[in-house]
């Protein structure tokens, strides 16, 4: 009889034959409990005297119930994640019972020491590489060790000479309050000494990574801003604001350069582009009507554009750009819309062209981010994956990144369960692109391996979703990461571990939601954003020069009111000076109280100032309606007793002002100014106003800091010495000519790399898979357009099909020395058979009431014109009058002559035109009914007058409705006679020769609409067809003999003849 076990080995019998139990084994299970009752190893039960009595195994399952089959299992899955948090294994991750050394469960801390090693055996190791260490070294080696090493092998490894451990030194060292609202946007300059702020508040804020100091504000737009960006020169800011509005300034001189217009909805994202094509730049943004508009301007110059090469994009109503990302080399621009589709424009010719649509994800495209070395991009989406993008074969391929996958052989992290459908919120590359990190609406973060997609970590510790991933500027294995929790952390990405966390707790206001965060150029500072206006800064180092700030910065004039010009250039109001030409301001806290002396010293300009220079005498007075106002004591003289030096300071900006307008040196400020009755300058045309009315507010219903724009005194109007000493200030400085111009041949470099990838991949046979993917380079926009809410008019727009899923790929050919003439593509229409009355015979509508086939087509196309809200077009008269004459003849429907626009406005041959409203007219025929506003052609703004016409697609007619992007296109290209030309006429291509160029009518000279006459004598394309009623095949020959105007519009000349004919 074998000896009594003990109480942990009885119970383990029992775990085995269970789990046996519960699985393929049974018979093993019945022998091993009749072995266990014959050997009575199975545990004896106890009576309440403390007799042991013999029980069966059946009686020992039904008194441990609570225990399951598979119990046994679960504890031993349990124990590795267990050990090791006390002593990590030598390769994380993978879980097994059978392991041995750092990998057995048996394994201590003995088995983890290693001995010691000296600095000429750790570098004679490696024979003069970077040292790695041994994968059984604990702690990495000392300084003394590496110094060692690095003198007898000349290299070192950065992980070694600077641990991960040394980001946990990074403190916080300052909390400045800066705005009244929301911060959503933080930038820094090339250079990491500026940092820029865009706030809720309407703001653009400059300050000092050094000592954290405000330098300047930039004011001017008129809603929240929405994303910045600076240029690789570090010579100008750009800002999108939710007033549609882009502007940029210099930084060096914070004065205004450019007040770009080309959306009409929200700016979502702004990007300088990162290629160097001799002094031509450009500057991309994107918006929630639908667009991106790349703006273009001259790198020396700092001149921009009036008019944007511009791309609508709007599959259906309502879609929004909202994400964009460029290519390291700038060659590439990749675009994440709410239609699920993700748009890739090449910039590698003359003009920005779209190449390709991805609409492999089924949800909103939140996120895309390219990658640092290369042609790979991110994208993330709210259907719970990332993809990885790469150009191959002449196709975008990707691997999927489901964020449902979940780490093998470790417990679930808390909050993997949380929600029931996971979406990404934002994507990010390391600093060598070898991972990608995802942050999921679960609260968690997960890093994969962006070559084969496996899932590398899972980074737990973030209480609500994540908004802001940052990857550091240099070191591969730091990223950051905040969310709306207020929790910002520091992670190791090769570890998968968490270096440091920070919490942004306010004093008596709760925890602030970080909604932005950005790391220096040098890797040195990072700094975040919060959701009640403040700067958080963050760096090695002490906090001392930090420490002589105050709390809460604001300048006076922040929050004054502002007059707007035509152009939407800001003045002053009550100084009626541009904001950047305004003397220095006053530095005060929230409330509008000054700051002491000390502090209005770190306002650039008043460094040197005398002590009663620094403060301004406010106080509070009661004005005529009986409101408590602050105002400036001393200054409220009236203009009958003004000091004499007010009267001088007028009178020396009065003369200033003039001198520079007779010069004409207005600097960036297109302004016609005038002078009113008491000296200052005024310009009639300009609207007065100011930020809306949000932020902090204190007691006694006197707004703070909002409350300072009564406290300008006449005194603060510049002088000429003013000027003259602010106009040398130097805000934030160029970058150093050796740097920028090294930064600038790595940029050429990888732009020509990319160029060179896509040209050798496009000459690739394509591996024709199943991917959606739509290539256009014929293209410059969608064929749809959007109901645009800014036209002013109450009509409905018509509901659409959505689009099909599989697209035709068409681009242009390269090999063919032609010069390429595209035509617009014209679906046949069908014939319909006439037929009495509204309802058929079967109940059902006839035929003819149906919609037609050009308004259903679903397919991309340039001909027929579908109108769209808010499309920009050109209206060809001529055009126009031959659709009335073809409407007449075919007796399609009545014509009022009297009632159509050239009988009743002066029209030009051809207009700019805008799309305001939209109807349809149920036939037969449907008839599409647009209400045009005119456009000022340079200007691009409504003049307020407008028509209405009535048109319908026909056969041999036309199209006299042009998209304004396509007119451009065409009037940029320069035909000869001679030239040679292929277009797209009902889905074939056609070729032909330039013969003459001449007005197609006498009385219309200027008119550009079917001005080209052309022959295709010399191509003949030969296409077999098949008579009904004859078994003999003929060929349709087709002679385009006939005018062809530069606009694209297709001409309509067809000859049959039989196929003996071409034979003979």
């Amino acid at each position: 009889m074998a000896a009594a076990p003990t109480q942990i080995e009885a119970e383990l019998y029992y775990l085995i034959a269970r789990f046996l139990q519960s699985g393929p084994c049974n018979k093993s299970a019945q022998v091993l409990v009749q072995e266990l009752e014959e050997h009575q190893l199975i545990p004896r039960r106890l009576d309440w005297e403390g007799r042991e009595h013999r029980r069966s195994f059946e009686d020992l399952v039904a008194a441990n119930a609570h225990i399951p089959p598979d119990y046994l299992l679960k504890i031993c899955e349990r124990i590795g994640p267990l050990l090791d948090k006390e002593i990590p294994q030598s390769v994380p991750g993978v879980q097994t019972l059978l392991g041995v050394g750092r990998q057995s469960l048996l394994r201590d801390a003995k088995d983890c020491k290693s001995t010691l090693w000296n600095g000429s055996a750790f570098a004679a190791l490696h024979r003069g590489r970077p040292p790695e260490l041994p994968v059984n070294y604990v702690k990495p080696p000392n300084v003394v060790n590496i110094t060692s090493a690095r003198q007898l092998t000349g290299c070192s490894r950065f992980s070694h000479i600077f641990p991960s451990s040394a980001y946990q030194h990074i403190k916080m060292h300052k909390r400045i309050l800066g705005h009244l609202s929301s911060v959503y946007c933080v930038a820094f300059d090339r250079s990491g000494r500026r940092i820029f702020t865009g706030s809720d508040d309407c703001l653009v804020k400059i300050w000092a990574t050094d000592d954290g100091r405000l330098l300047a504000t930039l004011r001017g737009h008129s809603a929240e801003i929405s994303d910045m960006a600076v240029n690789y020169e570090n010579t100008l800011i750009a800002a999108g604001s939710c007033d549609k509005v882009v502007r940029v300034w210099c930084l060096r001189t914070c004065a205004p350069v450019a007040v770009l217009q080309g959306h009409s909805a929200s700016i979502t994202s702004i990007q300088f582009c990162p290629s160097t094509k001799g002094t031509t730049r450009y500057l991309t943004s994107t918006g929630a009507d639908g667009t991106i508009c790349f703006w273009q301007w001259h790198v020396k110059t700092m001149k921009f554009r009036d008019r944007p090469v511009k791309f609508t994009e709007r599959s259906r109503p309502g879609v929004q750009i909202s994400c964009s990302s460029f290519s390291s080399g700038g060659m590439f621009i990749t675009t994440g819309s709410t239609d699920h589709v993700i748009r890739i424009y090449y910039l590698g010719s003359e003009i920005p062209e779209k190449i390709a649509e991805l609409e492999s994800h089924t949800d909103k495209v939140v996120a895309v981010q390219f990658c640092n070395n290369g042609d790979r991009f991110v994208s993330g989406s709210r259907d719970g994956t990332a993809r990885i993008w790469q150009y191959q074969q002449q196709e975008w391929k990707s691997i999927v990144l489901d964020m449902a996958t979940k780490m093998t052989g470790n417990n679930l992290p808390s909050g993997e369960d949380k929600v029931t459908k996971l979406k990404v919120t934002m994507v990010a590359w390391d600093r060598y692109d070898t991972t990608v990190i995802t942050a999921v609406n679960n609260f968690l973060l997960k890093v994969w391996n962006s070559i084969t997609g496996q899932l590398l970590h899972t980074l737990s510790g973030h209480d609500d979703e994540v908004f802001v991933l940052e990857a550091h500027p240099f070191d591969q294995r730091i990223i950051l990461s905040a969310g709306h929790d207020g929790n910002i952390f520091i992670w190791d990405l090769d570890r998968g571990t968490k270096i440091r966390n920070y919490f942004n707790m306010i004093e008596g206001q709760g925890h602030g939601a970080v909604f932005d965060c950005k790391f220096s150029p040098d890797g040195n500072h990072f700094a975040c954003t919060d959701s009640h206006g403040h700067l958080l800064l963050f760096g090695f180092g002490c906090s001392k020069y930090y420490e002589k700030i105050p709390d809460q910065m604001f300048f006076h004039t922040d929050y004054r009111p502002l007059i707007r010009d035509a152009n939407n250039y800001v003045l002053d109001e009550q100084t009626q000076q541009a904001p950047h030409l305004m003397p220095p301001p006053f530095l005060v806290d929230v409330d509008g109280n000054p700051h002491p002396t000390k502090f209005q010293r770190l306002v650039p300009g008043r460094e040197n100032c005398k002590d009663e220079q620094l403060i301004p005498q406010l106080g509070y007075v009661a004005n005529g309606d009986g409101e408590v106002v602050e105002q400036v004591i001393g200054q409220q003289t009236n203009d009958q007793d003004e000091s004499i030096l007010d009267g001088i300071i007028r009178e020396l900006q009065r003369e200033q002002d003039l001198r520079l307008i007779n010069e004409g040196d207005v600097p960036h400020f297109p302004l016609n100014r005038s002078y009113s009755a008491n000296g200052a300058l005024r310009n009639p045309n300009m609207d007065i106003s100011s930020s809306p009315n949000i932020g902090l507010r204190r007691s006694g219903q006197i707004e703070g800091v909002r409350q300072m724009h009564n406290n300008a005194p006449r005194s603060q109007m510049a002088t000429e010495r003013d000027l003259m000493a602010w106009s040398r200030r130097v805000v934030v400085n160029e970058l150093n000519n050796g740097v920028s111009r090294v930064q600038e041949e790595c940029r050429t470099a990888k732009g020509d790399i990319e160029i060179s990838l896509y040209t050798v991949e496009k000459k690739k046979k394509p591996s024709y898979t199943t991917q959606r993917v739509s290539l256009a380079l014929y293209d410059s926009s969608s064929e749809y357009s959007d109901w645009t809410a800014d036209a002013g008019i109450n009509l409905q727009p018509p509901k659409r099909q959505t689009r099909q899923a599989t697209r035709k790929i068409c681009s242009s050919s390269e090999e063919e020395n032609l010069k390429s003439l595209e035509e617009r593509q014209k679906k046949p229409k069908q014939t319909r058979k006439k037929k009495g009355g509204l309802v058929s015979m079967a109940g059902e509508p006839n035929e003819e009431w149906f919609a037609p086939q050009w308004i259903l087509d679903t397919i991309p196309r340039r001909s027929p014109f579908v109108p769209q809200m808010g499309d920009e077009l050109i209206y060809f008269r001529q055009g126009h009058e031959a659709y009335v004459r073809a409407v007449r003849k075919s007796k399609i429907y009545s014509v009022n002559l009297q009632k159509q626009p050239w009988n009743k406005m002066d029209l030009r041959e051809q207009e700019f035109v805008k799309i305001v409203g939209i109807k349809y007219e149920v036939g037969p025929p449907t008839l599409c009914c647009l209400k045009l506003a005119f456009l000022d052609p340079i200007s691009g703004k409504m003049t307020g007058e407008s028509f209405s016409i009535k048109y319908h697609d026909m056969p041999d007619v036309i199209d006299f409705l042009v998209l304004h992007q396509f007119y451009n296109e065409a009037k940029e290209r320069n035909w000869q006679i001679g030239d040679r030309f292929r277009s797209i006429i009902d889905d074939a291509w056609w070729f032909g020769t330039v013969e003459s160029q001449q007005p197609f009518q006498p009385e219309y000279p200027d008119s550009s609409f079917q001005c080209y006459s052309t022959c295709t004598c010399k191509e003949i394309i030969i296409v077999p067809l098949k008579k009904e009623s004859d078994d003999k095949p003929f060929v349709l020959i087709c002679m385009l003999k006939q005018t062809f105007c530069s606009n694209m519009h297709e001409p309509r000349t067809y000859f049959c003849l039989p196929y003996s004919c071409i034979l003979s």
